[in-house]
């Protein structure tokens, strides 16, 4: 199996009108033409709603696709990635391997990945030894790739080990061995609607099916954040109401 090397840099309602929206939207999210959006009440808490949304162009008003759903976050909660840790309030946590948070900002989608073949674009069909690397001492640190690539001794997640990969997707999350700030972030299918994971997003998996077709089209983002967003990002999003779970 080739590896694959993860890039690094790795809600109802309406857009606020092109003239206020904030001088300095990240690129990812300026270019948007799907989004995904993930919000959560408190850094601590796993429990997150989901929301979709779809605008025609960059200057257009984003229309919600579907309901709010649950999703949950790591054990822990939530940190901020390195590259958005510009935007933590004082006690935020910022993202480190181990933590069982899933860091928050703003990601493009990696690859579709599951068990079972599929005909989605650049998906990975996992195979009894694929493994991603959670291992900062190694030189595939955050790479999806076969075990018998890896020397001994390294730590890797075994991705068929369990069915909570029989379907996913890839999280293009910024990071390195240096900062060792987390890795092998993805979407994946859920434990139960209470039980938080290693660091990942996970949700039922018709939802994670639906997720891949979404992540699909061009211009899809991801967007993890506080139900009440850092200033510099709140004319870039959707404005949205904190939703009951």
């Amino acid at each position: 199996m080739k590896r694959l090397f993860l890039v690094l840099a790795a809600c109802g309602a309406g857009l606020m009108p092109p003239a206020v929206r904030a001088e300095a939207c990240p690129a990812l999210l300026e270019g948007a033409r799907r989004l995904a959006l993930v919000t959560f009440t408190t850094m601590s808490s796993p429990a997150a709603t989901l929301r979709l949304f779809e605008r025609q162009g960059v200057d257009d008003v984003w229309r919600a696709l579907r309901p709010p759903e649950p999703v949950m976050l790591g054990a822990k909660g939530a940190a901020w990635a390195q590259a958005f840790r510009h935007l933590k309030r004082r006690r935020d946590p910022v993202k480190r391997e181990g933590d069982q948070r899933t860091p928050a900002g703003i990601f493009a989608f990696g690859p579709p990945f599951g068990f079972a073949p599929s005909p989605l674009p650049d998906y990975l069909h996992l195979q009894p030894d694929t493994v991603c690397v959670d291992d900062p001492r190694s030189a595939a640190y955050n790479t999806i790739t076969a075990r018998q690539s890896i020397g001994p001794g390294v730590s890797v997640e075994m991705m068929r080990s369990g069915p909570l990969y029989r379907r996913g997707l890839v999280v293009q999350y910024p990071t390195s061995a240096a900062t060792r700030a987390g890795s092998c972030i993805f979407i994946h299918v859920w434990k139960n609607p209470t039980t938080g994971t290693a660091g990942c997003i996970a949700l039922p998996e018709p939802r994670v099916a639906a997720l891949q077709d979404f992540a699909a089209e061009p211009a899809a983002v991801l967007a993890v954040l506080p139900e009440a967003p850092p200033a510099p990002l709140t004319g870039c999003l959707p404005q949205v109401k904190a939703a009951p779970r």
